[in-house]
């Protein structure tokens, strides 16, 4: 066994973590000044910007501060969501993707409006340890769900109906588990998309399915909360309460999410553009009018647009809320419930905009459970210029095969 190596915690204390592996970096503990927001490691410099009032919060601590106003039961509800998208993390970080990646899904018919399985969505069915290990993916969200006590009704990208927990949870919880997991094997970034509902109590009386499906149907204008977690280079949570936007990112030395983006404001417009490049002449003539005019620089803004395309949605709305502009998919392929609405809602909370073309998506009702619709979202200079161009949505549809 390798003996213990003291690494950093927080930047203001040692911790020993058994069996770590001797750290490549060799960090010497004197090299670090406690009263400086500038640490060295090495030759390497790095330069705090975090109002050291605000540095390392937790979601619950930010809250306590008055940075949000959550309930009791939001907190619950948090805390146990937060256990869940770290036991993803831990997956989506295994080797054992490598072979799960290559692994064929399960050939069972799925619902018209869901996605076929891919082999990650599905690994609590191969590999499940009762136990010992949690269950992953979806079912380890809906195992947290039950646990927290504070819900009702979760609604999933991954099951065909909702499914109802308890009568008298308060919330109700929308989501897409793993959004891109069939880049798994190609550790290209993913993402988990949830949005927070009240229990629409007025229903109570209704049989559970009923009530089960039209709790989960609410307008995106009704949402609590909503965000996504991306898993990649550091996995962060984005998320909202109705009062702003706020990234924390999963600090691995004490398993907590850190405020690290407190107030995200999304410029007012950008310089990028997120779009499937190749579907180019399936396209209707607005859009491509569109694109042809920021790529020439001959749009509203005088400057050439760039494009910037991982064909994972939080990855490509992660950079766009970062630095502006428009990511999009414009054909009926995104779900207006787990991933539309909860998305629009932190674009909106940011200061963008969630249109699928025509309508502000959080003004959509939902009439079916997966149904799908186009989705534009970013700046709000960009995303009313590309409307201003009228017809955007594309209506060919032939199918694509990756």
């Amino acid at each position: 066994m390798q003996s213990p190596t003291i690494i950093p915690s927080n930047l203001h204390n040692l911790k020993f973590i058994p069996n770590f592996p001797q750290n490549p970096l060799r960090y010497h503990p004197e090299s670090f000044n406690r009263r400086s927001s500038t640490s060295m490691f090495h030759n390497f410099k790095i330069n705090s910007k975090i109002d050291n009032s605000d540095a390392f919060l937790t979601i619950t601590q930010f809250a306590g501060k008055g940075g949000v106003d959550l309930s009791d039961d939001l907190v619950v509800l948090y805390s146990n969501l937060e256990y869940a998208f770290k036991r993803i993390a831990a997956l989506v970080a295994s080797p054992v993707n490598s072979s799960l990646g290559k692994s064929s899904a399960v050939g069972e018919d799925v619902g018209s409006g869901r996605d076929k399985p891919k082999p990650l969505d599905i690994v609590s069915v191969r590999m499940l340890m009762p136990s010992v290990l949690s269950i992953f993916g979806n079912e380890i969200i809906l195992s947290c769900l039950r646990h927290s006590g504070k819900v009702a009704v979760m609604a999933s990208e991954e099951d065909d109906a909702p499914v109802w927990i308890t009568d008298d949870g308060p919330f109700v919880v929308v989501t897409d588990p793993l959004d891109g997991s069939r880049n798994i094997d190609a550790s290209i970034p993913t993402g988990t998309i949830f949005g927070v509902y009240n229990r629409l109590i007025e229903l109570d009386s209704l049989q559970v399915k009923e009530k089960a499906l039209l709790n989960s149907l609410q307008s995106g204008s009704r949402l609590i909360a909503a965000g996504y977690v991306l898993y990649s280079s550091a996995t962060i949570l984005c998320t909202s309460f109705g009062s702003g936007a706020h990234a924390f990112t999963l600090d691995h030395s004490t398993g907590d999410f850190v405020l690290t983006h407190p107030n995200i404001k999304i410029p007012t417009r950008g310089q990028i553009y997120s779009v499937n490049d190749a579907r180019y002449f399936d396209w209707p003539e607005g859009l491509r009018r569109y694109i042809d005019t920021i790529r020439q620089g001959k749009g509203k803004y005088p400057k050439k647009y760039s494009a910037r395309y991982i064909c994972s949605l939080v990855a490509d709305f992660h950079r766009t809320l970062m630095y502006g502009g428009v990511a999009m998919n414009p054909r009926d392929h995104l779900r207006l419930v787990y991933e539309a609405n909860p998305l629009s809602f932190l674009a909106e909370q940011a200061g963008g905009k969630g249109s699928d073309g025509k309508n502000r998506i959080l003004s959509i009702q939902p009439v079916k459970l997966h149904q799908r619709l186009p989705l534009f979202l970013g700046s709000p200079d960009d995303i009313d210029e590309l409307q201003s161009y009228g017809d955007v949505q594309q209506t060919v549809n032939p199918g694509y095969d990756v």
